[in-house]
Formats: structure tokens, sequence, C-alpha cells
């Protein structure tokens, strides 16, 4: 399976709309993968708390539009990053979407944790509150986002709806690049799964960007990792592998606690 990460740049010089249309012939170009990855909120910037209202779209908005008609005409399932998405009541939700090689919306995921403590996105956005996985031809992806990447239960709970494939798009600051790379591992190696995790670049209201996607193998081995600066990182991987990972090596079997807690 080939995927290729595309680490935007979002910089304040640049409008939305501009960037929409770039983003999208960056996906076009990427025809002949399997799956793309974008980046979290790579339309307004992750810190760019200012604009979330303003850039809001709902569902079916323009990033939307964009992104079904790049992931057609590229043959390619695209997890499209997230947008500022206002549902009809005018609640703001850091939503992602998933469109199949027709352009199909496959899947959408609303942000469970959401960054910010008592500002930014914790208090201007609702939480979403399913977990989502999609099923791809050669394997199950399971989808966070960012700050959910901090919360071991959540991946927990992917991996039991069938989960072989993280998929997690970020905004994720410079100052805390050490911990990016380590909660990838660190997901991939406790699950026994892939991590594909998909960073911007640039800088968000003045937030430098860590950049660095990474891709982790079952085993926490680091497949491919980017630079700093915009990027499209593709690798080939074998889904295969998560299997034959937990079956030579079955500690999910032995799982005890949270076994009996409700899901979502």
């Amino acid at each position: 399976m080939r995927a290729s990460l595309l680490q935007v740049a979002v910089n304040e010089d640049e409008s939305v709309e501009s960037r929409r249309r770039r983003v999208a012939a960056l996906v076009r170009d990427q025809a002949g993968a399997d799956l793309v990855v974008l980046p979290e909120l790579w339309t307004t910037g992750a810190f760019a708390y200012e604009g979330f209202g303003t850039e809001a779209e709902p569902l079916e908005g323009p990033t939307y539009e964009a992104m079904a008609k790049a992931a057609s005409e590229a043959g390619v399932w695209l997890h499209a990053g997230s947008v500022p998405e206002r549902d009809p009541g005018g609640t703001l939700y850091n939503t992602s979407l998933v469109f199949s090689p027709s352009g199909e919306l496959a899947a959408s995921y609303r942000k469970i944790h959401r960054f910010g403590f008592d500002k930014g996105e914790a208090v201007l956005m609702g939480a979403g509150e399913k977990l989502v996985t999609v099923r791809l031809p050669d394997t199950v992806m399971g989808v966070a986002t960012c700050y959910d990447l901090r919360f071991p239960e959540l991946f927990r709970g992917l991996v039991d709806a069938g989960a072989e494939t993280f998929v997690v798009p970020a905004g994720w600051p410079e100052r805390r690049r050490a911990h990016w790379t380590l909660l990838a591992r660190a997901r991939a190696v406790e699950n026994q799964a892939f991590v594909l995790a998909c960073g911007t670049a640039g800088t968000h209201a003045g937030v430098p960007q860590a950049g660095h996607s990474v891709v982790v193998d079952p085993w926490g081995e680091v497949l491919a990792e980017a630079g700093p600066g915009e990027e499209v990182l593709t690798v080939d991987f074998d889904p295969a592998t998560v299997a034959g990972t937990r079956d030579r090596f079955p500690a999910l079997k032995d799982r005890v606690l949270g076994l009996d807690r409700p899901r979502r």
C-alpha cells in the first residue's frame, strides 16, 4: 500500500481559497497512491483561533467540494485532514473528512479531545462523541486528530473496532515536537498498528509548526519522516504486517483492564 502525507505549509500571507486550490492540485498530483493524507485545520491553521468562526463551513462546504473532486480526479482514498465545521445549530467542530476514490464521503469525524485548556479550540468548538473507522481495501483505518494522540484509550477503542492503521492529522507546535514522534511511536507499539501522522509546516498565528510528519510500523520503527518544511512524504507499507505482528507477539490478548467499560 502506498500512502502520501502532504505536509502543507500554512502561513498567514496565503488566503484560504488560494491554499484550497493549491492543496487540491497537490492531491491530484498523487495519482497512483492508495491513500493521501492532509493535516489538521490546514485551511485556517490550528492555532489561528480568531479565524475559526469566520472560516467555518457547513460539512458539505467549499473544502468538501474541492477535496471530493480532487480525490475523484486522482483516484485515491483521501483523508482530507480537518476543517472548522459549523453545524446547522451554529456549533463549531474540528471535523475530519475521508473520501473514497470516487469522491464519495466515506466518513467524517468530529475531534473528541479539544486542545487549549481554557482557550482556543477547547472553548470555541464542540466535542465529538463517536469513534470512527473506515474500511479500505487493504486495511481498516482508525481516525484521530492531533491532541487525541495523547489519549491512549481512544486508540484502544479504535483497535476494538477493528483498526489496523491509525491516521492522525495534526497542527502540532514545534516546541513540543519531541512528544509528537514519541506519542506516534507509543500508539503504534501498544496497539501493534501502523501510525500515519501528518502535521503542518509554517506558522499559525505566530506559533511555529513542527512538521516532521511520520509513518511508524507496528513494532514502533519509523519507516519515514519528513523535515520541517512543506513536503510530500510517500511511503510503501504492507498492512498484512499488523496481523503477523499480533499473531507472533499477542500482547493485545493479555489485556485485563478496561475491557468491561462501555464504549461509544
